[in-house]
């Protein structure tokens, strides 16, 4: 189809998406909306909202699920079942409706979350009601303008490319929006084939939950807790509460917004996302802060060390929770258990694990990889997974979810940090101690955020000169992995990893659901000192390839 006829037929869809289209008076915001389709990758999708076939819309969202639909009574004899969740962003509650009302209209039964519910309660909730499959519309920890949809398999584990190139081809094969049929939600939810999950789910994934805890004895342990508006409110309180965390939450940014008008954006990767917390732990004399994202399967965290507020990085409490766990699991740790990571997460708790005689998997970027592995371990019996973490503030103890989950994270946080309390150490003590037994780790990350068509070129661009250029781009550099190929048994996928003499390295990744180009760096130092001077002479030459 044409690039005038495309305008016009979303035009013809409806009145409220003609006149969006007709408001818009700048081309290349057209050529943005119109150019290509939103992306169904092996996830799912993720965009801005708003009309055109490069926006997160209920069309887009009905073309999923229809694909979604044919892939599943392809697959699948007998009756389906799929559970459907969403978060606190706008419209997220209609876009599940949607793909709920067109998934009955395919005579595929629906479980429908009436409240806003958490991903890894999603992923639980899959394999609970024994569902072939589930849906949660969310776009995680983006800006209020996105929305996004996510794809999970009959485990409660993200869509791995071995079977989302399968979904993604039905998902392709969905042409004309106009003919994709939609039943009545509320009609569908009264005759019983659109069933409102009750609060049992929610209850008994917290049960699951506390069997992960691991340290109960009182302490005077003070938490500043923030949901930063999204879906960790509830379950995250209710564990804390279990366990007699003394919390106070953030009354501003308690309840749902779909605006998340207190913040920039919400996410807990980014220090400002837990400004009002960290004001309100300083008025409280609190030891700890604590704050998930909107769909609370990411989790950033402050500490109190000398009268300051210290932000912890995603690899850094990756680090300090993996020496927790196996610090206390110590005597059930057998030559099966393992801990599993990304490529792209540091190699502190890496060490650390195989301290304590863990086995060390690394994936590629996306916790589908690490719920794949919990999936294969279950099936095999050849290992046995202890804990799972990556850079971007996602960790999972336990097997109750295939997905990482902030609510068990949350948990055991504040447990580690009632623990060492009793100690009288704090979580930067402790971080400090494993830098003088395992060496000084310095992990930082550059996002460069380039929009449109333009920036997607550039992003390729970059990729490219990087590729071409190997060894030769920075001294030092002893190997280059390029994941691109098909390393070892990982799927092929656009990662570069430039390994240096010392073990330090770096990589360079687009983001999957973003108009971004990842570089991460992961140095081992002497100290602070000399790892950032060596971070720093990386990126003068990373940035004047990308901004060129």
């Amino acid at each position: 189809m044409q690039f005038d006829e495309l305008i016009k037929y979303w035009s013809s869809l409806d009145e409220e998406t003609k006149n969006e289209i007709e408001k818009i008076d700048d081309p290349k915001e057209i050529e943005d909306r119109f150019y290509k389709n939103l992306e169904f990758g092996t996830g799912g999708m993720r965009g801005i909202m708003g009309a055109g076939p490069n926006r997160m819309n209920k069309y887009m969202i009905a073309k999923a699920t229809k694909g979604y639909a044919d892939y599943l009574k392809e697959n699948y004899e007998g009756d389906i079942s799929i559970a459907i969740a969403y978060d606190s962003r706008k419209n997220s509650r209609e876009f599940s409706k949607t793909a709920a009302s067109v998934l009955s209209a395919e005579n595929i039964r629906v479980f429908f979350f009436e409240s806003l519910m958490p991903t890894p309660v999603l992923s639980f909730t899959v394999k609970y009601l024994g569902c072939k499959g589930g849906i949660v519309v969310t776009a995680s920890h983006n800006p209020k303008e996105y929305n996004g949809y996510k794809v999970y398999d009959e485990n409660g584990c993200q869509l791995v490319p071995s079977f989302a190139k399968k979904l993604i081809e039905k998902v392709n094969a969905v042409t004309d929006l106009k003919d994709i049929k939609k039943n009545d939600f509320d009609e569908e939810v009264k005759c019983g084939n659109i069933e409102i999950i009750g609060d049992k789910v929610l209850d008994d994934f917290l049960s699951e939950v506390k069997k992960q805890s691991i340290y109960e004895e009182k302490s005077d342990l003070k938490v500043i807790y923030t949901p930063l508006h999204g879906t960790g409110n509830i379950p995250v309180r209710r564990i804390l509460k279990d366990i007699g965390i003394n919390v106070s939450v953030v009354k501003s940014q308690e309840l749902p917004d779909g605006n998340f008008s207190t913040v920039r954006s919400p996410n807990p990767e980014e220090k400002d996302a837990l400004t009002l917390a960290i004001e309100q732990a300083k008025k409280e004399n609190a030891d700890l802060v604590v704050g998930t994202d909107p769909d609370c399967d990411r989790i950033g965290t402050a500490v109190k060390y000398k009268g300051e507020y210290k932000l912890l990085t995603g690899n850094q409490m990756g680090a300090i929770l993996v020496n927790f766990v196996l610090e206390n699991k110590k005597d059930s740790l057998n030559a099966k258990s393992t801990l599993v990571k990304t490529i792209v997460t540091g190699e502190l708790g890496a060490d650390i694990a195989k301290k304590y005689g863990l086995n060390v998997v690394n994936t590629l970027t996306g916790f589908k990889y690490i719920g794949e592995q919990i999936n294969k371990y279950e099936k095999e019996k050849d290992k046995e997974f202890v804990i799972g973490y990556e850079e971007s503030y996602g960790y999972l103890v336990g097997t109750h979810a295939r997905d990482k989950d902030a609510v068990v994270s949350a948990m055991l946080i504040c447990q580690m940090a009632s623990y060492y309390k009793n100690q009288g150490r704090t979580l930067i003590d402790v971080l400090n101690l494993l830098y003088a037994e395992y060496g000084y780790y310095l992990d930082l990350l550059d996002t460069y955020l380039l929009k449109g068509k333009d920036g997607a070129e550039k992003i390729a661009a970059a990729m490219t000169h990087m590729r071409v250029n190997g060894k030769d781009l920075l001294p030092d550099i002893k190997m280059v992995e390029d994941f691109s190929t098909g390393i070892g048994n990982l799927p092929k996928e656009n990662v570069l990893k430039f390994h240096f003499e010392d073990g330090s390295w770096l990589a360079a990744r687009p983001s999957g659901t973003e108009p971004k180009l990842k570089i991460y760096y992961s140095v081992k130092a002497e100290n602070m000192k000399a790892a950032q001077a060596r971070i720093e002479s990386y990126r003068s030459v990373l940035n004047k390839i990308i901004e060129g």
